[in-house]
């Protein structure tokens, strides 16, 4: 099977998760399926300067609204999806299995096939809606994998910080990388 893994970006602050995770990829030779909300798309814009324009050709921009992308379906095989950063309404959207968009669509589409499902909330403090709605994804099967970057390997500048996360969450998914120095006891 292709290296193939569905990256979806919500309206939620912390972009560079998702343009460091997008870059280390596509570097790494994996096809990225993309699918930004519109309001995903603005903040990446705003927050990293990174446009459509800005992905190399490994990434694959998938448009929202298209509920006839092959992203929809089950039979597109990929090793998973992640959504980095995640705002409350769409985790809210995924946990429901409701939602007229692609992005929602691909969630529930991953948790049906059995595939890595891994959400990335940015957003806090967190409200009892939001805790029972990652109680419920994580119960459909999904893991909850808050931005909270370790502070053990030293962090230099705020690129460490975002490496940690989005080594993390490579993690997840069974990809070597070397984004961060691992924990190797005291």
């Amino acid at each position: 099977m292709t290296k193939r893994i569905i990256v979806g970006v919500t309206g939620a602050s912390g972009s560079i998760y998702a343009l460091t995770l997008i870059k280390v990829l596509a570097l790494m030779e994996w096809q990225v399926e993309l699918v930004m909300t519109s309001t995903g798309e603005k903040v990446l814009t705003f927050e990293t300067g990174a446009d459509r324009q800005s992905f190399p050709d490994n990434v694959h921009i998938h448009e929202n609204t298209n509920l006839f992308s092959s992203l929809a379906s089950g039979s597109f095989r990929t090793h998973g999806m992640v959504v980095i950063p995640c705002s409350m309404n769409t985790l809210g959207l995924m946990a429901t299995g409701t939602g007229d968009h692609l992005l929602a669509r691909a969630a529930q589409v991953t948790l049906k096939e059995r595939r890595p499902l891994v959400v990335v909330p940015r957003e806090m403090p967190y409200n009892i809606i939001h805790l029972e709605n990652m109680l419920r994804l994580a119960r459909a099967g999904a893991t909850i994998m808050p931005a909270s970057p370790g502070f053990y390997h030293h962090p230099q500048e705020i690129q460490d910080l975002v490496n940690h996360v989005v080594g993390r969450v490579l993690d997840q998914f069974g990809v070597d990388h070397t984004l961060f120095e691992r924990w190797s006891g005291v």
